[in-house]
């Protein structure tokens, strides 16, 4: 059965179309491997962008942050929001500059984000979104009490509109080009983990856990 979902008159992608990905499977995909979204939003004509980290639940985002945050104020309110991420995969350097890009995956959900006000249904979002950074902390590390949940606003996304767009393989040159004496390529990178620094209140015996010294974001 396929997961392919058609695109909207906003979420339609105009530039580079053959670039775009309507599928639900990629959305996911990219979604699960990303860490940081930018949530747009607009206030008294005002736009803002802001960074923030999220979890995914089957067709649901979950955003959270300070109860005194602005952005959450005003997104938990009902008002429209636009959801990005993006993994960078590599930097394409080709013959002329005009035609150097990048290859990357992101995701554009749009939407109206609702504030979880039921504490049960509140600290299961921030568990998903705890797993999703770094899966197996959740169970280790001390576990938000009342006082916490109180301070800490989760805000529900649906994924009913969205869109992927996904720039992959080599250099695209002119093909005057392709006899300028420059090299070309693609140059990957990759999100990779480094050795893990130890706290200095870490009593001693309490080794570094698997989870953390294992730690790929590559799903």
């Amino acid at each position: 059965m396929s997961s392919s979902s058609a695109p909207t008159p906003r979420t339609r992608v105009v530039r580079e179309p053959q670039r775009a990905v309507y599928d639900r499977d990629v959305l996911n995909r990219i979604l699960d491997e990303g860490f940081i979204c930018h949530v747009g939003f607009a206030v008294d004509g005002q736009p803002f962008v802001i960074p923030t980290s999220y979890g995914r639940h089957e067709d649901v985002l979950y955003i959270h942050g300070s109860a005194a945050s602005r952005m959450l104020r005003n997104v938990s309110g009902g008002i429209p929001v636009c959801v990005t991420v993006t993994l960078l995969d590599g930097l394409v350097l080709a013959r002329s500059i005009f035609n150097h890009s990048m290859n990357y995956r992101s995701v554009v959900v749009l939407g109206t984000g609702t504030a979880i006000e039921d504490p049960e249904e509140k600290l299961t979002a921030l568990r998903l979104l705890a797993e999703h950074i770094v899966p197996g902390r959740w169970q280790e590390a001390r576990q938000p009490n009342e006082k916490e949940l109180k301070a800490t606003t989760v805000v529900r996304v649906p994924i009913r509109e969205f869109s992927a767009k996904v720039r992959e393989g080599t250099v695209i040159d002119d093909e005057e080009d392709y006899a300028f004496p420059v090299w070309a390529g693609v140059l990957p990178l990759n999100v990779v983990a480094g050795d893990p620094v130890r706290d200095s209140r870490v009593p001693e015996g309490i080794d570094v856990p698997d989870y953390v010294k294992s730690y790929s974001r590559s799903r």
